[in-house]
């Protein structure tokens, strides 16, 4: 997804990253286990003396831990949700503790293929065990437990961070008292999880790839990387935003008759498919996408949403955006019938906004008022208990 359009007033500032080591091995839902893990982490905002007012963040595909301010020797380096996250912000950090975690696989600093295998001394590389949605949220709540959170005030996160909120309240749901997901969903549709697999299709055949072992190489899988990043952008954006964007705008001209850049939307796609070549890394990628694939809480219940969610115990806030059709509004509506007949309190708003999934990222008045709206609660209710 794409990262956030514009700095809004009130920025936590100058952030510094944390690394917090872990040495006990973390089993993994495929059977295996990885041990001696590093886990990323930015915080903003103050954990209060019963440490109730924790808010964790979780991040979508191509982000981090790097939600909100900027580092000081990158200034242009603003977090991903700076938007939302901040002093007088939806997510005011005037009176939350926030916690932006990196997951394990990623490629920002948290362990993962890039890193080294103690076992061989080598890059993990292809080696790096299949991490689900469950196994991030478990080392999450490792990480909660070093800061003696004992439960998050909510959990919080879009797309595929939403997925991971989903999965606290009902792996552990005496641990967030609120769990907001936005523009996410149950499970993916065979659509979606076809364009996954063609995205991961195009890293896997690049030969730069060399079976995941690219970094012994000296090389990236550049092709590869730059196709998956334009089949993963055509999703975010809907129709409509794309037709205002750039219609069909040429770059030069005329037609060139050959098979370069005609069309202003070809010259986009190719600038993000570069730029993401750059900086994201090939098994991170495959790693992702597979979580998002393997995401299905009812699977164990018959495909019963409502069973799959009857242990939850948190309040919910859900919101979708009619234009996103890759996490249509009717998955949100999924999940807020299942809670329903489940009797648990439920907020929903369905936005009219034209930028398609990466709405959830911009700066729709409607949208951050309606989270600001329900933080503010939750902030009433927290100087309720601690009166």
């Amino acid at each position: 997804m794409e990262e956030c359009m514009s700095v809004l007033p009130g920025s936590v500032g100058a952030v510094t990253p944390q690394a917090f080591h872990f040495e006990a091995p973390l089993p993994l839902q495929s059977g295996a286990s990885i041990a001696g893990y590093t886990l990323m982490v930015e915080t903003y905002g103050s954990l209060n003396a019963d440490k109730s007012n924790a808010v964790l963040i979780c991040h979508a595909l191509n982000a981090s831990h790097h939600v909100a301010g900027y580092y000081a020797d990158q200034p242009k380096n603003v977090g991903w949700w700076d938007n939302m996250v901040g002093p007088g912000k939806p997510v005011d950090t005037n009176r939350f503790f926030v916690i932006g975690v990196n997951n394990l696989g990623s490629c920002f600093g948290s362990t993962g293929p890039m890193h080294t295998n103690p076992a061989t001394g080598k890059p993990y590389g292809a080696d790096f065990p299949v991490v689900t949605v469950e196994d991030w949220v478990n080392a999450q709540a490792r990480l909660a437990d070093v800061f003696g959170i004992q439960q998050f005030a909510a959990v919080m996160g879009g797309s595929l961070g939403g997925m991971q909120a989903l999965a606290w309240s009902i792996l552990y749901p005496d641990r967030l008292r609120n769990c907001v997901v936005i523009a996410s969903t149950p499970k993916l549709s065979a659509q979606n999880i076809a364009f996954n697999d063609v995205a991961r299709q195009a890293i896997l055949t690049d030969p730069d790839f060399h079976g995941g072992d690219f970094y012994a190489h000296g090389v990236v899988p550049r092709r590869g990387l730059r196709v998956a990043r334009m089949i993963g952008h055509i999703t975010y954006l809907s129709d409509d935003d794309m037709a205002e964007k750039f219609g069909r705008d040429l770059k030069s001209d005329d037609y060139q008759f050959g098979y370069g850049v005609d069309f202003e939307i070809e010259s986009y796609l190719r600038y993000q498919g570069d730029k993401f070549s750059d900086y994201f890394d090939a098994n991170t990628y495959l790693l992702i996408t597979k979580a998002l694939d393997y995401f299905d809480p009812a699977r164990h219940t018959d495909g019963d949403l409502t069973k799959a969610l009857a242990a939850t115990k948190a309040q919910f806030l859900l919101a979708s955006f009619t234009t996103d059709w890759r996490f249509a509004p009717e998955r949100s509506r999924e999940i807020v019938k299942a809670l329903i007949s489940n009797k648990r309190t439920v907020s929903y708003a369905e936005i009219d906004a034209p930028h398609g999934h990466d709405a959830f990222l911009l700066d729709d008045s409607r949208y951050l008022n309606l989270v600001a709206a329900y933080f503010d609660r939750i902030a009433t209710e927290l100087k309720g208990v601690s009166a």
